[in-house]
């Protein structure tokens, strides 16, 4: 088993925890979490999305950490420890203008979603945040979905990039330790030139095994989220990384407090985590969208019906 020493954990919680709740969380909730972190020894905290609300529409009714100001955050945060904070932008939803050069922010990474389809858009930004000190990551999502001949063209655009990691993303769960070897591979062989990172999800309950097969394989940095917490089938737990991961610094107990304090209670008001309707997209290899309504209805527990209506072609041949 190779050495996982190398590996660096970006805690998603608040940012992809949000999508559950709305980013419905309290100051002192982010303050709590972020002081955890830091005592556990985790190297990056992702603290929420640095989108402009003027570029989305249900802006109003989010939480803070949906649309990250850079005052608000040193109110939150006024000192910093090991921990780093990160923020994630989207395509066409970040105004260039919002972002301060890194000297004056809070934050120091800033990652970059997208589609294969958009990956020149996502570089331009890269190169944006790269120009003002951040370090720099693009995540390409839904990889379960992308055609071989667009991976290679974006691989050709990222190579020649400033982007410091790139990140491989199994958006919608569906990727087993096969996938993940191989997509490992292929991006160690196209972009020799870059560190990885993986982010997972727990539709088939391999987002763990996943992120490990990653790190042993040379990726660096490794999302995850405290309790699993992230949309629908939610993330790798930190808790398993922080426990798991050989030759590193890391510190469970901390961990722990968190879960027992903050999590647990959470969890009892919000639902994540392995679900059989989240488990059915995953291996269908779909976005949870659909499952993730299941659940909102009077009709959330009927598998077998949500199952052969994803399954069913909607007209056959023999219907008149």
């Amino acid at each position: 088993m190779m050495k996982t020493n190398q590996c660096k954990i970006v805690d998603c919680t608040i940012r992809d925890g949000g999508l559950v709740n709305n980013w419905d969380f309290s100051v002192e909730f982010v303050q709590n979490l972020y002081a955890g972190l830091n005592e556990a020894g985790v190297d990056y905290m992702e603290i929420g999305y640095k989108n402009s609300p003027k570029l989305l529409k249900g802006a109003e009714g989010a939480g803070p950490w949906r649309f990250l100001d850079d005052d608000f955050l040193r109110k939150v945060i006024p000192q910093k420890g090991h921990t780093k904070l990160s923020a994630l932008v989207d395509i066409g939803r970040v105004d260039e203008n919002d972002i301060l050069p890194r000297s004056e922010s809070m934050l120091d990474l800033i990652r970059v979603a997208c589609y294969s389809k958009d990956v020149e858009k996502a570089l331009q930004l890269v190169q944006t945040f790269h120009d003002l000190g951040y370090e720099t990551t693009i995540n390409i999502m839904a990889l379960s979905n992308v055609m071989e001949n667009e991976l290679l063209e974006a691989f050709e655009m990222i190579r020649e990039s400033v982007v410091d990691v790139v990140y491989i993303v199994d958006s919608y769960g569906s990727l087993d330790h096969n996938d993940m070897n191989y997509l490992v591979e292929k991006f160690k062989t196209h972009l020799p030139n870059k560190r990885l990172g993986v982010h997972t999800h727990n539709n088939l309950q391999l987002a763990f095994s996943n992120t490990l097969i990653a790190a042993e394989n040379g990726v660096e940095l490794l999302d995850a989220s405290c309790y699993g917490m992230g949309r629908a089938a939610g993330n790798c737990p930190t808790e398993l990384l922080v426990t798991h991961l050989k030759n590193t610094r890391y510190s469970l107990r901390p961990v722990l407090d968190i879960i027992e304090r903050l999590m647990i209670p959470l969890r009892e008001k919000e639902e994540w985590g392995y679900i059989i309707p989240y488990m059915i997209t995953g291996t269908l290899d779909e976005h949870p969208r659909s499952a993730m309504a299941l659940r909102a209805s009077a009709d959330k527990d009927k598998s077998v019906d949500f199952f052969d209506k994803l399954t069913t072609p909607e007209v056959t041949f023999g219907d008149k």
